[in-house]
C-alpha cells in the first residue's frame, strides 16, 4: 500500500429525477428538507452507506476490504476478530492494559475493514477495540435550488389479508421530487490517513465509488439518480496550501435560466474559477464529468 502524502478536498454533484434521494423517517419518509430554504438534504450517513455498498460489491472478499458497518452485522462479533487474530482475550468494555496490545487491536481493525480506516468508527463496545478517527469526512449534501416534494398516490391490485379479498384495490403513497441537483463537500486528511493506513489505492477506490455508487443503487425510489461531476482539490503536501472553504468557493453552480424549473443537469452551469483566490500549491482535478 502506498502512503497518502497529500491533503485533498472534493466537491461531488449528483442529481435525482422523479425520486426520493434520502427519505426522512420522522416525516413519513418525505425527502429531507431545510425548512427555512426548502433546499433538499442528503445525510452523510446515506452517502457513506452507498460507498460501503460499492466497495463490498466490487472488492468482494479481497483482503483488507471487508466492511465493518454491514447490514445486520453484529459489531461485537466483528471486534472479536481482532482479539482472535492477536491471540488475546477481551475484558468487557476494556482495552488491554498494555498499550502495544491495544494499538495492535485497533490496527487490525483498520487493516481489515475499509470503512474503519476511511470513515473511522467507535469500536469501544462490549468487545472494545478502540476508537478511530477516519481520514475521510463527508458533509451533508444540499440541493442547489429549492426542491418541491410531491406525494403521489399509487394503487396495488393485491391485498395483504384474506378478509380484504373483495376489495378492488388498496391505496398507497410515495414521495418524490421532480428534479434536484445536490452538492456535497468532502475532506481527506493525509495526517489521519497515516494513522489509519488509508492509502493511495484506497483513495482511488473512493473516487470510483463516488462516481459509480448510484449505478448499483437503483430502486423504485431512486430510479434515476446519478453522479454528474467530481472536482478534486489536491494539495502539494500533507498540511495543505489553502483553506478548504476558499477552495469550495471556487466552484459556482448556477441555473442557466432561473425562471424555468430545472429538470436536467444540463440546465445548470458549473464554473471553476481558480483566479478568484490564491491557491498556490493546489491542483484542481476534474475527475469525472459523466
Amino acid at each position: 500500500m502506498t502512503a497518502l502524502n497529500n491533503r485533498y478536498e472534493f466537491v461531488l454533484l449528483f442529481d435525482i429525477k422523479d425520486g426520493n434521494p434520502n427519505g426522512d423517517p420522522d416525516a413519513g419518509n418525505m425527502p429531507r428538507l431545510d425548512p427555512e430554504t426548502n433546499q433538499g438534504l442528503v445525510t452523510d450517513v446515506c452517502l457513506k452507506r452507498k460507498i460501503r455498498n460499492y466497495v463490498e460489491l466490487t472488492q468482494g472478499d479481497n483482503a483488507g476490504y471487508a466492511i465493518y458497518m454491514q447490514e445486520k452485522a453484529v459489531l461485537n462479533n466483528q471486534n472479536k476478530l481482532a482479539y482472535e487474530a492477536q491471540g488475546l482475550k477481551h475484558v468487557a468494555k476494556k482495552l488491554p492494559n498494555k498499550a502495544e496490545q491495544a494499538q495492535s487491536l485497533t490496527k487490525f481493525m483498520c487493516d481489515q475493514f475499509f470503512d474503519v480506516r476511511t470513515f473511522g468508527a467507535v469500536m469501544s463496545t462490549e468487545v472494545n477495540t478502540g476508537t478511530v478517527r477516519g481520514a475521510v469526512q463527508i458533509a451533508f449534501a444540499r440541493s442547489i435550488d429549492p426542491v418541491f416534494p410531491q406525494e403521489i398516490s399509487i394503487t396495488r391490485m393485491a391485498v395483504t389479508n384474506e378478509k380484504d379479498v373483495e376489495k378492488e384495490r388498496t391505496m398507497g403513497r410515495k414521495h418524490i421530487i421532480p428534479y434536484g441537483l445536490y452538492r456535497v463537500h468532502g475532506f481527506i486528511s493525509a495526517a489521519l490517513a497515516e494513522k489509519t493506513g488509508f492509502s493511495e489505492e484506497d483513495l482511488e477506490l473512493l473516487w470510483k465509488s463516488l462516481t459509480e455508487m448510484f449505478e448499483h443503487d437503483h430502486s423504485a425510489a431512486r430510479g434515476e439518480m446519478a453522479s454528474q461531476k467530481l472536482i478534486i482539490f489536491k494539495h502539494a503536501d500533507k498540511l495543505g496550501s489553502a483553506p478548504a472553504h476558499k477552495l469550495f468557493d471556487l466552484i459556482k453552480v448556477t441555473a442557466k435560466n432561473p425562471d424555468v424549473p430545472a429538470r436536467h443537469f444540463s440546465d445548470y452551469n458549473v464554473e471553476i474559477n481558480p483566479e478568484n483566490v490564491s491557491i498556490n500549491g493546489v491542483e484542481i482535478i476534474d475527475y469525472a464529468n459523466v
